[in-house]
């Protein structure tokens, strides 16, 4: 039996940093898929604490909200940092790296491309923190010298950001860098040219 389990809907949405972790530890885990027939059934989201998903199970401990299973799940593979000053230095670009995915989301839940160009706009001061952040640190990530959870949510947006603007990183050679890097990483790269990575969509798809 896998040691964990995440049950979530078929795209990368909330779940995927939770996924970038596990994958690159190389931990062992299950994920059980819900497809949107399943969830309106009704069976499952009642059974959810919150009504919402993802749902993590690590043993007999049930989590929900992703932060929470970020976190813990974080803690577990040891990618939290070093100590508590590190921990909450990585919560700080975490967080960060949230308000810019819920802004990314937002865009591809619009139903045409009429707020890509104000969103692209924003870009340079969205990213220029971690810009400067990796390129006064020598330890190679945004915290530290070990890669952490702040590291896959920005690996997962940079990714997304090359697709939506191919030329956007241009601007930020450590970032440029650093994305490199991080791809170049076995399990992530083995991950990110997967067909199972590239086949999942990043929200439910557009209904006309």
């Amino acid at each position: 039996m896998a040691r964990f389990t995440l049950t979530y809907f078929p795209v990368q949405g909330r779940a995927e940093v939770i996924r970038l972790m596990l994958k690159d530890q190389g931990a062992d885990f299950d994920e059980k898929v819900v497809t949107m027939e399943m969830w309106k059934e009704g069976t499952l989201k009642a059974s959810c604490l919150f009504g919402q998903l993802p749902m993590f199970q690590d043993g007999d401990l049930t989590l929900y909200q992703t932060n929470a299973i970020r976190r813990h799940l974080a803690r577990k593979l040891g990618v939290y940092g070093k100590d508590q000053r590190e921990a909450a230095l990585i919560d700080m670009m975490d967080e960060a790296l949230q308000d810019i995915l819920n802004k990314f989301i937002k865009l591809m839940f619009e139903k045409d491309d009429t707020g890509k160009e104000g969103y692209l706009k924003g870009l340079p001061k969205d990213f220029m923190p971690f810009e400067k952040t990796l390129s006064s640190n020598e330890g190679g990530f945004l915290v530290g010298n070990k890669i952490s959870l702040a590291d896959y949510a920005l690996v997962l947006l940079l990714i997304h950001h090359e697709v939506l603007s191919p030329t956007f990183l241009d601007a930020f050679p450590s970032l440029q860098d650093y994305l490199k890097r991080m791809c170049a990483r076995p399990n992530l790269q083995a991950y990110h040219q997967s067909d199972e990575f590239k086949s999942r969509p990043i929200v439910p798809e557009k209904k006309a």
